[in-house]
């Protein structure tokens, strides 16, 4: 919950209690991620640091193989306009969203998705919440 963030008025922000992940992603009030979409955490060099619901689905790629290596790569992003929006997100520190990509999977074609990016919202180390939602079409 955003109240969460900076409980007790500290400027200090906080990291997920439940987990105890390092990085806390505001994904705003506004933002509903679909039944089926792939969550992604990545640090602040853009290298994979955790998989969530939905990963392996869409990629078929394990965790453990997915861990430490660029998302971009591990995943084989390649976004329609030919940008690399994760760099965007990490550079500027803004959401990207809506931003069509073909996701590789293993052994099989590649899958159409949307990309929604979310920046971490910390002091230090950064990174950003890489959220992809399948489509119906490739």
């Amino acid at each position: 919950m955003a109240t969460d963030r900076t409980t007790d008025f500290g400027r200090e922000v906080r990291g997920c209690e439940q987990c105890g992940f390092a990085y806390l992603f505001e994904l705003l009030d506004d933002y509903y991620p679909a039944p089926n979409a792939a969550f992604f955490a990545c640090d602040s060099d853009g290298r994979i640091v955790d998989c969530g619901r939905g990963s392996f689905e869409l990629t078929g790629l394990n965790t453990e193989h997915a861990i430490g290596r660029p998302v971009g790569e591990a995943l084989g992003l390649e976004f329609e306009d030919g940008s690399d929006h994760v760099a965007t997100a990490l550079e500027w520190e803004v959401r990207v969203q809506g931003k069509s990509v073909h996701v590789a999977r293993q052994g099989e074609a590649p899958a159409h998705a949307l990309a929604d990016i979310f920046p971490a919202y910390d002091d230090d180390d950064g990174g950003v919440l890489v959220v992809l939602t399948p489509t119906n079409h490739s």
